[in-house]
């Protein structure tokens, strides 16, 4: 079986990859199987910009082909926060409670036509010596007026989506991954993994 490397240490994220992966035969490991690797620092002020710099320097550590995902929420009602900030919006903790309680507060008393938001996700692949190749997904939604559902991870619980009229934490995985948009970018990476995978093993 074939192997990337996603550079993430979320587990809901490790999850979702295994689970979209799988349908090409291919294994995934994460940061969590490389606990040597350091930590790196996402400066950049783009989704995409941060998605290159973390599957570059994770390709160079290791020398192997690496996908690494940027992504987030962006709220027009709040000028398109969190944006790259939206895993540690709360603070350098990481909380998702504490993320979607700064939201929901910095939202009251906004009405319902005025909370539309979207997800965005950017997939960087990298491997050494070659150029970066990334992709997009974007999810359009809503903001709710309080937490609904208990699947899903970050955000989930507070996003709408009209499609299902359901929020993202109340979707079956199946549901989630044919409109997320880490499901989009997926489908969008899927039509390029044979000629990306090439020869890579694990």
């Amino acid at each position: 079986m074939k192997t990337v490397i996603i550079a993430t240490k979320n587990k809901g994220k490790a999850k979702e990859f295994s689970s979209l992966f799988a349908d090409y035969g291919i294994e995934v490991k994460t940061l969590l199987d490389y606990p040597l690797l350091p930590d790196v620092e996402e400066t950049g002020k783009t989704f995409e910009e941060n998605a290159i710099l973390k599957a570059e320097t994770i390709a160079e550590k290791t020398g192997k082909l690496v996908i690494a995902d940027d992504s987030g929420l962006s709220i027009d009602a709040l000028d398109g926060r969190p944006g790259v900030y939206s895993a540690r919006y709360a603070g350098a903790e990481k909380s998702d409670e504490a993320n979607i309680e700064k939201v929901l507060a910095e939202l009251k008393g906004v009405p319902a036509d005025k909370r539309t938001a979207r997800f965005h996700c950017v997939l960087a692949v990298a491997r050494p010596g070659e150029k970066t190749a990334t992709v997009t997904g974007v999810c359009e939604g809503k903001i709710t007026l309080a937490k609904q559902g208990t699947n899903g991870f970050g955000y989930d619980p507070i996003f709408f989506a009209e499609e299902f009229n359901k929020t993202m934490a109340e979707l079956k995985p199946e549901e989630k991954h044919s409109i997320s948009h880490r499901g989009q970018a997926m489908r969008k990476l899927g039509s390029m993994l044979s000629e990306l995978i090439g020869g890579e093993a694990g």
